[in-house]
C-alpha cells in the first residue's frame, strides 16, 4: 500500500499464521504451568469480584425499596470485593511479570543463538542492525504486549460471570445485548489486516534506525576523518523522519478504534436504556428497578472489555508482527548444509579441491572447476590482483560458504560431513581486520582457548621476540585494548590475533594478511610469530607481503578464480609472467635489494 513505502521485508522474513503464532509463544509459556496456575486463579477471583460489585449495588437497590438498613451491607460488601480484587490483581501481575519476562528472555537467547549461528552468506544480505533491533525492539514489544492481553483476558472472564448473572435476570434485555457482539466483531475483522500492516512497517522501521545509528558509531572514526558528520547526522534524520511517519501512520491507524467503538458502545448504551425502561414500565414482562440498573451497569462493564478486544486486536498484531519478525530470525535458514555430523578429534591437515566451483550470488562464478591438492604441513601463498578468488578459497575451506558443486576433502573426507564446531575449533583463521574485543590483551589471547593459564599466555607471548611488543604498552599484556583493539596499533592487533591463533594449536591454519603497512620492527616479529605457525600446521595464506610470500613453501597464482601459475617465488620470477608482474607491482618494493638500491640512489642525488 501507498501509505507505507520504502520499507521492504528482508530475504528471510516470513508470514505466519495467528494459529501457528500462538502455538508457537505458548511452547515458551507453558514452561511455566505452575506460575500460569496461580495467574489463572487470579484471574478468576479478580473476574468474579468485577461481576460482583454491580450485583451488590443492583440487589441494594431492590432491598432499599424495602429496608433501608441494607446501606451498611452493601458498603461492607463493595470493600471486601473491592479488597479480594486488589490482592488477586496484584499477584496476578506480580507472577504475570516474571512469566512474561522469561518468556521475552528465551525468545531473546533464541534469536540471538540463531544470529550467531548464520553463516557468513547470511550477513552479506542482511544488515546487523536491523538483527540487533528484532533481538532486542521487537522481543520487548511482545512482552509490552502481552501484558496488555492479560489485563483483556480479565476483562473477558469478568464478563463471562456478569453474563451469567444478566442472563438469569433478563433473557430479553441480555439477548438485546448480545446482538450488538456482531458488529464489533465485524469491525474488529476488518481491522485486521491494516493494522497488521501498520505494526510491520513500524516495526522495520525502528530497524532501520537501529541499524543506521549502530553504522554510524561504528564507522565514527572514518566520518571523522573525512569531516562527514554533518552528511552522517542527514541520513540519520531522513532515517529517523521515515520512522516517525511511519509511526505516525501507524498510529493513525490504530487511533481509528476507540472513536468508531466508542460510538457503537453509545448506540448499545442506548438501546439497551430504552429497552430496559420499556421492559420496567411494562406490568406483563417488569423487571426491577435494580435489575434494570444492573442491566445499565453491565452494559459498561460488559462492553468495555468487548471495545478493548477490538482494540486489543490493533495491538495484538503489533505484538504477532513483532513476535513474527523474531520467529523469522530464529527460523533462517544458512545456506551451508552438512550432510553429516562427524566428530573431528584431530586433523592431518591434507586439503583437496575437486572440481570445485562458486558464486555468491548464483550469477557470476568466482571459481569455475578450481583443482587444488594441498599436502599435510604444507604452506600455501595465494596471490592474484583484488577479485581473483584467493579469499573465496579460504572462505570454503572454512566453511562459511557454501559452494555449488565439486567437493572439498579433508585429511580423504568430505568437508560436509564434519561437525562445524569441531572441525573449526580445528582451523586457526586470522582475518585481514583483525577484531579485538574490548577487555586485556590477554583476554583476547585466550579467546581461543579460555583454559590456557596465565603463565602459558605469558609465555606464548614472550617467545615472540622476546615479548620487547609488550614494552611499549602500559600494563603488559593486561594492558586494555579499547573498543575493537583502538588502543592498539594495527601491527599489534595483528601480533595478537595471531598469538590467539597459536595458543589453540590448530591444524589448518589460514592467514587473510592485513595490506596496512607497519613499521620493521612489527613486522619482523609478526613474520617470526606466521613462521612459528607455519611449522605445526597446514596453512593457506592470502599474502600481501613479501616475507610471508617468501616463506611459504608452494606460491598460487590465481586470476578469475583459476590457477595460472605454482611453484616457488624464485622459478616464478624466472617465467616472467603474471607472477613477476604481480611482483613488481606490488612486492618489489618489499625486497632488501630493492630498498637497497633505493638508498644508493637517494645518497647519489643528495650528494650531486
Amino acid at each position: 500500500m501507498g501509505m507505507f513505502r520504502n520499507l521492504d521485508a528482508d530475504k528471510y522474513d516470513r508470514k505466519y499464521t495467528d494459529l501457528y503464532l500462538a502455538q508457537r509463544i505458548w511452547r515458551y509459556m507453558k514452561r511455566y504451568r505452575s506460575q500460569l496456575s496461580g495467574i489463572a486463579i487470579g484471574f478468576t477471583a479478580m473476574a468474579i469480584m468485577q461481576a460482583i460489585r454491580p450485583i451488590i449495588i443492583a440487589l441494594g437497590v431492590d432491598a432499599l425499596q424495602s429496608d433501608t438498613g441494607v446501606l451498611e451491607a452493601i458498603f461492607i460488601g463493595l470493600a471486601a470485593a473491592a479488597v479480594i480484587e486488589y490482592l488477586s490483581n496484584w499477584g496476578r501481575r506480580r507472577l504475570l511479570t516474571r512469566v512474561v519476562g522469561n518468556t521475552v528472555a528465551n525468545m531473546r537467547k533464541d534469536s540471538f543463538e540463531s544470529a550467531v549461528e548464520r553463516d557468513m552468506a547470511f550477513y552479506d544480505h542482511n544488515k546487523t542492525g536491523k538483527i540487533v533491533s528484532r533481538i532486542t525492539s521487537d522481543t520487548q514489544e511482545f512482552g509490552d504486549v502481552m501484558m496488555f492481553t492479560s489485563d483483556v483476558i480479565a476483562q473477558l472472564m469478568s464478563v463471562g460471570f456478569l453474563l451469567l448473572i444478566l442472563l438469569s435476570r433478563s433473557v430479553t434485555l441480555t439477548l438485546v445485548l448480545l446482538l450488538t457482539i456482531p458488529v464489533y466483531v465485524v469491525v474488529a475483522l476488518g481491522m485486521r489486516n491494516l493494522a497488521r500492516m501498520a505494526t510491520r512497517q513500524g516495526s522495520r522501521a525502528m530497524a532501520e534506525v537501529n541499524d543506521q545509528i549502530q553504522e554510524s558509531v561504528t564507522g565514527i572514526t572514518v566520518a571523522k576523518n573525512f569531516r562527514r558528520e554533518a552528511m552522517i547526522y542527514n541520513e540519520f534524520v531522513d532515517v529517523n523522519t521515515l520512522s516517525y511517519d511511519t509511526n505516525l501512520r501507524r498510529g493513525f491507524v490504530l487511533a481509528l478504534v476507540f472513536p468508531t467503538m466508542t460510538i457503537l458502545s453509545g448506540m448499545s448504551i442506548a438501546l439497551i436504556m430504552y429497552a430496559g425502561a420499556r421492559t420496567v414500565v411494562a406490568p406483563e414482562i417488569a423487571i426491577t428497578a435494580g435489575t434494570w440498573y444492573l442491566f445499565i451497569q453491565g452494559v459498561d462493564r460488559f462492553l468495555f472489555p468487548i471495545i478493548n478486544l477490538v482494540a486489543f486486536w490493533s495491538q495484538f498484531q503489533q505484538g504477532l508482527a513483532s513476535a513474527e519478525r523474531v520467529f523469522a530470525l530464529i527460523d533462517a535458514e544458512n545456506t551451508v548444509i552438512q550432510n553429516d555430523n562427524q566428530l573431528v578429534d584431530n586433523i592431518h591437515g591434507e586439503i583437496e579441491f575437486e572440481k570445485v566451483s562458486f558464486a555468491y550470488d548464483d550469477e557470476q562464478w568466482v571459481v569455475k572447476d578450481f583443482d587444488l591438492h594441498i599436502q599435510r604441513g604444507e604452506s600455501i601463498a595465494f596471490v592474484g590482483h583484488t577479485g581473483a578468488g584467493k579469499s573465496t578459497v579460504a572462505k570454503l575451506v572454512s566453511r562459511f560458504y557454501e559452494f555449488q558443486s565439486g567437493d572439498i576433502r579433508i585429511d580423504g573426507r568430505d568437508i560436509r560431513s564434519f561437525n562445524l564446531q569441531s572441525f573449526r575449533s580445528r582451523l586457526g583463521i586470522v582475518p585481514q581486520q583483525p577484531f579485538l574485543f574490548s577487555g586485556s590483551i590477554i583476554e583476547n589471547i585466550r579467546y581461543a582457548r579460555p583454559n590456557a593459564t596465565d603463565a602459558e599466555v605469558e609465555a606464548l607471548a614472550h617467545s615472540i621476540g622476546n615479548g620487547e611488543w609488550l614494552d611499549t604498552l602500559p600494563e603488559g599484556l593486561y594492558s586494555d585494548v579499547g573498543e575493537r583493539g583502538a588502543r592498539l596499533s594495527m601491527g599489534q592487533r595483528q601480533l595478537v590475533s595471531l598469538l590467539r591463533v597459536m595458543i589453540q594449536k590448530p591444524s589448518i591454519f589460514i592467514l587473510d594478511e592485513a595490506t596496512a603497512s607497519i613499521d620493521p620492527f612489527t613486522e619482523m616479529q609478526i613474520q617470526e610469530a606466521i613462521d612459528m605457525i607455519l611449522a605445526q600446521s597446514t596453512s593457506i595464506l592470502i599474502a600481501h607481503r613479501l616475507s610471508t610470500v617468501q616463506s611459504a613453501d608452494r606460491i598460487i597464482v590465481l586470476r578469475d578464480g583459476a590457477i595460472i601459475e605454482e611453484g616457488s617465488h624464485e622459478a616464478l620470477i624466472a617465467q616472467d609472467g603474471h607472477y613477476a608482474e604481480l611482483y613488481n607491482t606490488y612486492f618489489r618494493h618489499q625486497s632488501l635489494s630493492y630498498i637497497e638500491n633505493s638508498r644508493e640512489r637517494l645518497t647519489e642525488v643528495v650528494g650531486d
